[in-house]
């Protein structure tokens, strides 16, 4: 089989966080299909390499999203089945909420296909910086939003809560101006496991280098009314104090003790 697939991400901002990796194969590849945000990121993408395709055409106001994705994956599959090596770079990282890449590079291995992905930087990872928290130092949680009013997921108020696609929750077509509709839904829903006037983040990053993010703070109960688009993120800080295990504390250090003394009859031994 002749044909490769190589998924790259452009970052959020493809000037600055372009990697070089990532790089390479935008211009080594035989063509390049693509789904960025902005029209900076197109013209980049252009001038390191002339033979691009844009995948955009295949999203229409109204169809399903499934439907989209589809013809995406079989967008892709087609130039690979031609023999070409073939680059698909996509808006941030390419395997964060994107079921079209994973799909595609599983279809096409499975086809006798080469096929990979390369990393790059998430919105998430611009949301750690921007806002400046720290994921580890609390814990963290991360949903798509429909997902979570669909799900019931149980939540732990004392790690940190990230919402994704919060503009357009409970619309399942291609909403490029974001359905905010329902995002009453999604307010109801938190307020049974945070005060209403518990401090949340409406968070977009920003695409140019030049501008910075939208970071909105207000209370959740005025999440509903807030102006919001299909690329805002709801971040939710810890609303309650981490409960400490004693038992299970104890137990740690009881096994760092019988570690230590090991460690120093192994010595002796040697």
């Amino acid at each position: 089989m002749t044909g490769s697939l190589t998924v790259v991400g452009t970052g959020i901002v493809l000037a600055g966080q372009l990697t070089p990796e990532a790089r390479a194969a935008l211009v080594g590849a035989d063509e390049v299909l693509f789904l960025v945000g902005d029209l900076v990121a197109f013209r980049s993408i252009q001038r390191l390499n002339p033979n691009t395709r844009s995948l955009h055409d295949l999203y229409e106001p109204g169809r399903v999203r499934s439907e989209t994705y589809e013809a995406i994956i079989e967008e892709i599959l087609a130039s690979v089945r031609r023999g070409d090596n073939i680059c698909v770079a996509f808006y941030g990282h390419p395997g964060v909420f994107a079921y079209p890449t994973h799909e595609a590079i599983r279809r096409a291995r499975e086809e006798g296909f080469l096929a990979r992905m390369l990393p790059a930087v998430s919105a998430e990872d611009c949301l750690v910086a921007d806002l400046g928290v720290d994921p580890g130092a609390t814990g963290c949680q991360s949903y798509e939003a429909t997902d979570f009013l669909m799900r019931q997921r149980r939540i732990d108020t004392s790690a940190a809560l990230i919402l994704w696609q919060v503009g357009v929750v409970g619309n399942f077509t291609y909403a490029p101006d974001g359905d905010a509709s329902r995002l009453h839904l999604l307010v109801e829903c938190l307020s049974e496991l945070y005060p209403q006037t518990h401090e949340v983040v409406l968070y977009e990053a920003s695409p140019l280098p030049a501008c910075r993010p939208t970071v909105e703070r207000l209370p959740l109960h005025d999440v509903a009314q807030a102006e919001v688009s299909p690329a805002t993120t709801l971040y939710v800080p810890p609303a309650s104090a981490r409960v400490v295990d004693r038992e299970m504390v104890a137990r740690l250090a009881s096994g760092a003790r019988e570690d230590v003394r090991g460690e120093r009859a192994g010595a002796r031994s040697t």
